[in-house]
Parts: C-alpha cells; structure tokens; sequence
C-alpha cells in the first residue's frame, strides 16, 4: 500500500454521472464500491465534494445574484451531495462521518479536527460537508485546507480526464499527458490543475496532488498502490 492517509477530492459534476444536473444513484454507487476496495485494505479515506451539479455560486453571481448568498447555497449544496455519497457508502457497509463547516447540526457533525482524525484512525470514512464554511473559497482550496488538517499523505482529484494535459486534451487531439510534472512548472506552463488559492496552499505545504480518471473502474486502487495513473504534481 503506497498511501495510508488520503483526501479524495470530487466533483459535484462528477455525481451527475450521463444526467444534466443532479445526482445519479448509479455514479453513486460506483463510486461507493470503489471507496470500499481501499477501505478494505486499510487506506484512511476523507472526502470532499463540490456542489455545482446543485448549485454554483459564481455562476450565480455573474448572474446578478449576491456573490455572498451564492457562495452559502453553494456550501449547502455539498452537504446534499455529502449525505447523498454517505447513504451510498453505508449501504456498502462503510462507517461514514459528515462533518460541516457551517453548523447544521441536524444534519451533520460540525467539523473538529481532531474528531475527523479520530474517525480516520478508526476506519471510518469522513466527508468534509461545507466548503471552508467561508464565501470565496473554492472546494479545492476547502480540499488542500482539510488534507493539510489531517495530515493527509496525498490529494487524489478525481476528474473525467485521465490527468494533466499541455492543453485541454477535448479540444486538442494533440494535447500531450504528462505522468509526473513539478508545481513549478504547472505554474510557468498556466496549466489549469486547481485554482490559484488552492494549488499555491499545495505547494507551500509540500502536498502531493494526483489528477486522474475516477470514472474509469479500478483506477482509486491503482492510485493508492502506487501504480503510476494520471499526473502527478510534486516539488
């Protein structure tokens, strides 16, 4: 096992799995047996989750919306994507914890660092619910925040795409993959891996990031044992 302590960080879009918005109980499910195969092998596993199969603050806000106002509806929408994947995690037999960073204690414990370790050391998934619980700040930055709390070994991103690309491989058929690249050089190249708040966190507190294809079965195993899947960002 190469990783111990991982922060797996989803797309709200990803839940979507062939639908336009919402939540495919299908895509759920898969991801759901996934998660339990490392589970079964001892990996501690935290989750994020984004919220734009929901709703999408900044797209609300270009809309005319209160940036503030959207940003909140964002952040409850993750908890709706949470509760969703922790049903589909405990029908697999999987303890799960949802932890928010907004109090919704009806709903959720309110995220305490230590008490999300706790959970981990005793083989229980967390879901980080909420965001950072702060407007203006992404689920990627509330990813590397939660993963350098507890003191996760790697951010795996879970995308639709197979890694990281010299340009936007849908686009571009001659778009090139890189297997590993440097934080330095995503940065000189303007490769687009996680906004700039999240991925500089990143790299100041020397976290690994490996971007890869979750939609593809089998590849979260390859991840956490090491096999060389997707891109990885390193110093």
């Amino acid at each position: 096992m190469h990783y111990k302590r991982i922060l797996l960080k989803l797309s709200g879009e990803a839940l979507m799995g062939n639908r336009q918005y919402g939540i495919d109980p299908d895509r759920l499910k898969e991801y759901a047996e996934e998660i339990k195969e490392i589970t079964n092998l001892g990996v501690q596993v935290a989750i994020v989750i984004g919220g734009g199969n929901i709703f999408r603050g900044l797209a609300g806000a270009s809309k005319g919306m209160d940036r503030v106002q959207g940003d909140h509806m964002g952040m409850l929408a993750t908890v709706i994507n949470g509760l969703a994947l922790q049903g589909a995690l405990e029908d697999e037999d999987i303890p799960t914890r949802l932890q928010s960073a907004i109090k919704i204690n009806e709903v959720a414990e309110p995220f305490i660092r230590r008490k999300a370790i706790r959970h981990l050391e005793k083989g229980r998934v967390v879901i980080f619910g909420g965001g950072t619980g702060n407007p203006y700040f992404t689920t990627d930055s509330a990813a590397v925040l939660r993963a350098i709390e507890i003191q996760a070994d790697v951010i795996l991103k879970g995308t639709r795409v197979d890694g990281i690309y010299t340009s936007d491989p849908e686009k571009d058929t001659t778009a090139t993959k890189f297997d590993f690249i440097s934080f330095d050089d995503v940065l000189k190249k303007g490769l687009k891996v996680m906004d700039t708040t999240a991925f500089t966190l990143s790299q100041e507190n020397q976290l690994p990031i490996i971007v890869f294809d979750m939609n593809t079965k089998g590849n979260l195993m390859k991840v956490v044992t090491g096999e060389t899947i997707g891109t990885k960002v390193n110093l």
